[in-house]
């Protein structure tokens, strides 16, 4: 099992900056790529960004190009998500979650460990 913990959400104004981080503890966080995905109410979940084990290749989706950036510490069992020049449309739960399968799409299935989720809100 490995349990994953995000931290770092909360309340900013538009055009401000939140640095989430997810922490994988259990067992061997190694092999994984790592997804933030957020979702707002009644909406579908959404893929933001990706990041494969060797944090080599990295994906992210349109609407986060240019403003958020995923990073990760293998040393620390940490996943980052750096967003900058937060937008009110960006208000969501966000989550983090591993999969054995890096890949810029989001399927249901996809995923072996979630986390549960932080709340991120931009003010406009």
């Amino acid at each position: 099992q490995v349990q994953l913990v995000e931290s770092g959400g909360g309340l900013v104004q538009a055009g401000g900056s939140l640095r989430l981080s997810c922490a994988a503890s259990g067992r061997t966080f190694s092999g994984y790529a790592m997804d933030w995905l957020r979702q707002v109410p009644g909406k579908e979940r959404e893929l933001v960004a990706a990041i494969r084990w060797s944090g080599g290749s990295t994906y992210y989706a349109d609407f986060v190009k240019g403003r958020f950036t995923i990073s990760r510490d293998n040393a620390k069992n940490t996943v980052y998500l750096q967003m900058n020049s937060l937008k009110p449309e960006d208000t969501a739960v966000y989550y983090c979650a591993a999969s054995q399968a890096y890949s810029g799409r989001y399927y249901p299935d996809k995923y072996d460990y979630w986390g549960q989720g932080t709340q991120v809100t931009v003010s406009s």
